[in-house]
């Protein structure tokens, strides 16, 4: 299936639902009966790669695990960590979701890494924005709006991204702390420090009990690597509330496991919910959350919930949005979505027959 293909489809159907590899189901339901569903699989493959430029242009239903792979060969990676990789999660759904993941911490989320998207609107016209390289600069910033639309204003086709060069080594220290407040102090303290962090993720095992759990991952130059994990160890022994610390240097399955999401049930319904951090502690009293896994410093949170209405309630409460991932609601957006009215005129620019999901 080409971008012609696509875009004849979109002007003969009535509504149009793109799907990937269906690794966040709720995004992936078939909402209703008359839509046509676009497997996006069909549509993937990379089309071009320029490791001495470090870019990369893929079709949307192109895997990440394929991306991660090619670039890998030439010692790159993607900071922002997408989630899912090893579940066949695909480039337009990553792009299309903003499913950064716990490395995002230091370079920032997808919108930091992608230059380019080509795209199908609601009309069937065929479309692009940005370019293949990093200095591009002229006109509006399409493939950044583009970011998190879910599919909202037209079907992504291709889209490049920038990628660095690959730490030489890991090493990821575990921390333990006897209540979350202590662990946020540390974390809070830590920004203020020169360590250079990868990673810095925390949660509670046991929500009915305060200790909790910090992850920091440090990447760099192998020979150095010790002394700058040391220089941290030291310096959270001595300024912060840390009961124990325990360094793991082979540390790939960790990171893994938690891309995956594999501290979640299979049938667990998960919402990722952008944090700023000064409602941190109020989102965390929630009633309506089971387990969270708070990343990148708190800046973001996935939560599993029995309730979607009680969330709903306490997100709009705190003037909180959230994307569920997984469940059953066929409502992907849940709280306080104050950028509707301004979403709802771009969508009746791209999409005015509402082919694609509303908003």
């Amino acid at each position: 299936m080409n971008t012609q293909e696509i875009a004849d489809i979109i002007r003969e159907s009535e509504q149009v639902i793109p799907i990937g590899n269906r690794t966040k189901l709720t995004l992936s339901a078939d909402v209703l009966a008359s839509a046509t569903v676009l497997e996006m699989r069909e549509h993937s493959g990379i089309v071009a790669y320029d490791p001495d430029e470090y870019t990369v242009t893929a079709k949307s239903g192109t895997t990440l695990a394929e991306v991660v792979d090619a670039v890998s060969q030439h010692g790159q990676y993607l900071p922002f960590d997408p989630l899912l990789v090893a579940s066949g999660a695909t480039l337009g759904g990553v792009v299309a979701t903003n499913t950064s993941g716990s490395g995002r911490l230091r370079y920032g989320g997808v919108r930091d890494f992608i230059l380019g998207v080509r795209f199908v609107d609601g009309l069937g016209n065929i479309a692009q924005g940005g370019g293949k390289v990093v200095k591009n600069a002229s006109g509006f910033d399409l493939p950044k709006f583009m970011v998190g639309s879910l599919g909202r204003y037209g079907i992504l086709t291709e889209i490049t991204l920038k990628v660095f060069p690959s730490p030489a080594a890991y090493q990821t220290l575990q921390l333990n702390f006897s209540t979350l407040n202590a662990a946020l102090e540390a974390i809070y303290s830590l920004a203020n420090q020169p360590f250079e962090l990868d990673a810095l993720d925390f949660w509670q095992p046991d929500r009915t009990l305060p200790d909790t759990q910090c992850l920091i991952r440090i990447g760099g130059l192998t020979d150095i690597l010790d002394e700058r994990v040391t220089r941290l160890k030291t310096w959270l022994q001595d300024n912060t509330a840390v009961s124990t610390i325990d360094v793991k240097v082979d540390d790939a399955q960790i990171w893994s496991d938690l891309n995956a999401l594999q501290w979640a049930a299979d049938n667990d319904t998960i919402v990722k919910i952008p944090v700023p951090p000064r409602k941190l502690l109020e989102l965390d009293q929630s009633g309506a959350i089971d387990k969270v896994h708070y990343y990148a410093a708190g800046n973001g949170a996935l939560v599993t919930t029995q309730d979607l209405d009680a969330l709903t309630t306490d997100l709009n409460r705190l003037q909180l949005n959230g994307l569920q991932l997984r469940g059953t609601n066929d409502q992907p957006i849940l709280g306080n979505i104050t950028w509707r009215p301004f979403a709802q005129r771009i969508k009746q620019a791209l999409d005015p027959k509402n082919k694609f999901l509303g908003i």
